[in-house]
């Protein structure tokens, strides 16, 4: 019978955690398969530690605890998989502020077998904490792609908080993320050196999970935070970066020119292109060897 570990990676989040311990406790697998919990705590202090202790006591589903004390999202990742790999068919990842519904690993089973695929993505839909604001709300800031199940997935797309792949895809990969993504952008590295060497991922958009939006996370300057660090990141990617280059120098000098008519337009407007034009400076800051953003946002 084939074996599923799930890796959480975490840090200092020990409620939303728990949340999703809970969830994944109550996973209808219709004994297709067997699965497995590995919790990496990216926090040295090892705030997760009662949490994931808690709940292995009290759960029948096998549950492990390791720690990388290292502040890297790379570093963490491959952590979780060194306590993966050897036991298990296929690998899943879902982030700790995330929680699935209760097919949602049966569905990216289902959907990596009937398709022959090497991994399966699919939805996460936000879960908002509190009513967030009308611009946000209109600007449709945290909704993602959706694609019917059996589309096959291309860059830049593919992360790893809602994914199923294959264990074999490892097979003679030293270092499956590279740690100078640490502060991002170490997934989609990832997926393009796998879709480079031919394997094939696929949507699957029954397998839905929700991811948990805070208040602080409907700030302005939470996301364009987030996005001069998702511009950095891009620019450390190894391809093409001549042309990024020339389309961000271009994008800069054409998003300030409009923002002040797109204000009068519509606040969601104006940030919708202020973002855009984040994005394009932090690929442009990372070039001159600038860091606009040393740190996650929580």
């Amino acid at each position: 019978m084939n074996h599923i570990s799930i890796c959480i990676c975490t840090y200092k989040r020990p409620q939303l955690l728990q949340r999703l311990l809970t969830e994944l406790s109550g996973q209808d697998i219709n004994g297709q398969f067997t699965y497995s919990i590995i919790v990496a705590d990216n926090d040295s202090e090892q705030s997760s530690k009662t949490v994931v202790s808690e709940f292995a006591e009290r759960s029948s589903i096998p549950t492990k605890y390791c720690v990388e004390p290292t502040q890297n999202i790379a570093l963490v990742r491959n952590k979780a998989l060194a306590n993966a790999q050897g036991e298990c068919d296929f690998i899943a990842f879902i982030d700790d502020d995330e929680y699935p519904i209760k097919n949602w690993l049966v569905s990216l089973f289902n959907t990596c077998s009937e398709y022959r695929a090497d991994g399966v993505l699919g939805p996460v839909k936000p879960y908002f904490e509190q009513e967030p604001p009308k611009w946000a709300t209109r600007g449709r800031f945290f909704e993602r792609p959706t694609h019917g199940t059996g589309y096959r997935i291309g860059l830049p797309e593919p992360r790893t908080g809602n994914v199923m792949f294959r264990t074999s895809i490892l097979d003679g990969v030293e270092e499956a993320f590279h740690p100078k993504f640490g502060l991002g952008g170490e997934d989609v590295d990832f997926f393009r050196r796998m879709m480079n060497s031919g394997y094939v991922f696929v949507w699957c958009n029954d397998a839905v999970v929700y991811e948990a939006v805070s208040p602080a996370r409907c700030k302005r300057s939470y996301l364009l935070r987030r996005a001069l660090l998702r511009g950095s990141n891009s620019f450390k990617q190894q391809t093409n970066r001549t042309k990024k280059l020339f389309m961000s120098l271009t994008a800069v000098t054409i998003y300030s020119l409009a923002l002040p008519f797109l204000f009068l337009v519509g606040d969601h407007l104006f940030m919708k292109y202020l973002i855009k034009l984040c994005d394009h400076s932090g690929r442009l800051l990372a070039f001159l060897g600038l860091n606009p953003v040393t740190q996650r946002d929580p």
